[in-house]
């Protein structure tokens, strides 16, 4: 009877782990979401063709990510110039259970106009696909209304001369701003009209902040180094924050270490959060038409000291 009884037991266990082996080899159902989408441009559902594409989204699975891929696909019920698909996938958020995908890719310049199915696949490490149906267009920025980007660019050391131009990079490799110096930026936005808006900013790298558009500035981790806007703009052309409108006038100065910015109507504290410090810090001018949704921007690095 010992025997008989010591057998039971033994196969109870045997057929419970057998069990728990096989619910360990059950994959885990795949189950995802996605918030706070942004597909192109201030969330404005256009790409422009051969052109820079923003896309940025919250994803949360139950599984792990294998790889996240974007499929711009052509519609059954819809003519286009030609068949054309495109696709591209990234890897690096393998194994995450929830990150933030932020990208920026060329649409390519051979895509014809049109509206397009705009699909968001996220591949788990079982095998399983979540696929997500957007729309989006495609146009030329011919086709546009306006298409602005920032033509120029020139960040100036007050009394001590040009410390970047775009297209040319640094003046003198190496140098710094420090505290106790004067800044202003001449900035030029091509192929505007109608109404817009036109920060410069500087931005502590670690605050990990770069919006761009003006939607998007959280003030609190931003400093205003100048801001002009244009209104009733009838005709395509520049806009710049040093001449050509009535508002305009000079650039705003800034000093490195000032207690408020040059943010308008009420120029902000610089304290706390975004208080001065030696360190990496980004210099940006981020645009948008208000008119149009259209946005651009732009970033360079650079270093200050003296604190």
């Amino acid at each position: 009877m010992k025997n008989i009884q010591l057998l039971l037991v033994f196969l109870f266990s045997a057929i419970l782990f057998s069990c728990q082996d096989d619910d360990e080899l059950i994959p885990d159902e795949l189950v995802v979401s996605i918030e706070n989408l942004e597909i192109g441009s201030g969330n404005n559902g256009k790409g422009i063709i051969g052109r820079d594409f923003h896309l940025d989204m919250d994803i949360e699975v139950s599984t792990r990510i294998d790889e996240v891929q974007v499929l711009i696909s052509q519609r059954a019920d819809a003519s286009y110039a030609k068949e054309w698909s495109f696709q591209i996938a990234w890897d690096e958020y393998k194994g995450l259970k929830n990150t933030n995908v932020h990208k920026h890719f060329t649409i390519p310049a051979d895509a014809p106009e049109g509206n397009y199915d705009f699909i968001i696949r996220v591949h788990d490490e079982n095998g399983d696909t979540y696929e997500e149906e957007h729309s989006i267009e495609l146009v030329s920025g011919a086709s546009l209304p306006v298409n602005p980007e920032v033509y120029s660019l020139m960040v100036n050391k007050v009394d001590s001369g040009y410390f970047y131009i775009l297209n040319r990079g640094f003046m003198n490799q190496g140098e710094t701003f420090a505290k106790g110096d004067m800044l202003n930026s001449y900035v030029d936005i091509q192929n505007v009209k109608d109404e817009g808006t036109l920060y410069v900013l500087i931005i502590k790298k670690s605050a990990n902040h770069l919006p761009e558009t003006i939607e998007n500035i959280d003030f609190s981790k931003v400093i205003v180094a100048d801001v002009k806007e244009h209104k009733g703009m009838e005709e395509v052309s520049f806009f710049t924050n040093y001449l050509g409108l009535p508002d305009n006038g000079a650039p705003q100065e800034l000093e490195i270490g000032a207690e408020t910015d040059n943010n308008i109507p009420s120029p902000n504290s610089i304290g706390a959060d975004k208080a001065w410090g030696n360190g990496d810090y980004y210099y940006g001018v981020v645009y948008t038409n208000t008119t149009h949704n259209i946005s651009t921007h732009y970033y360079l690095e650079f270093e200050v000291t003296g604190f």
